[in-house]
């Protein structure tokens, strides 16, 4: 499994080739998510772009208008960001520039947000034991995929952040 390391400014990692293609798809989908499929009934939207003003629905709507394009436009240019900086097809090194290191961990962020909407996790989810059951069940499950990718991201993200947070150490 990759991790982030500090190398002067750079933030660098090697990913393997399904690393890199779960990596894409994640990203890819988190872009079709906030384009063609920007729908606001949908809780992982909903989570992703919170009411501000939960108890005012009328400001949270006016808010919204005022706010929400470019917030959209910056997920979007995070999650692109990802794609930008994986290799096309195989393994390879990815490295991060400061910019890039924050584009990577807010996406990184959004993609386990909409993760975890779907799996239904919550603060009191136990992951270990929530993959341990989904194997138990079924082995080939997409939830045992979905949980075992929400707990890389989450991985990898705590990778990223150590590195950034590193202080140039190599």
């Amino acid at each position: 499994m990759s991790f982030f390391r500090r190398r002067g400014r750079d933030c660098v990692a090697t990913f393997r080739d399904d690393e890199v293609r779960v990596l894409r798809k994640v990203a890819e989908e988190v872009v079709g998510l906030l384009t063609e499929g920007f729908d606001h009934d949908d809780p992982v939207v909903g989570r992703l772009f919170p009411d501000v003003y939960p108890d005012a629905p009328r400001e949270s709507a006016e808010f919204r208008r005022f706010t929400e394009g470019d917030l959209k436009t910056s997920k979007i240019d995070q999650a692109g960001a990802i794609l930008a900086s994986l290799p096309e097809a195989g393994s390879g090194e990815v490295r991060l520039d400061p910019e890039a290191a924050e584009a990577w961990l807010r996406a990184l962020n959004d993609a386990r947000l909409a993760l975890g909407i779907r799996l239904e996790i919550t603060d009191d989810t136990l992951l270990d034991y929530e993959l341990d059951e989904a194997i138990l069940q079924d082995p080939s499950s997409p939830r045992v995929f979905q949980l075992s990718v929400y707990s890389y991201l989450g991985y990898l993200q705590d990778s990223l952040l150590t590195a950034i947070t590193a202080n140039g150490r190599s």
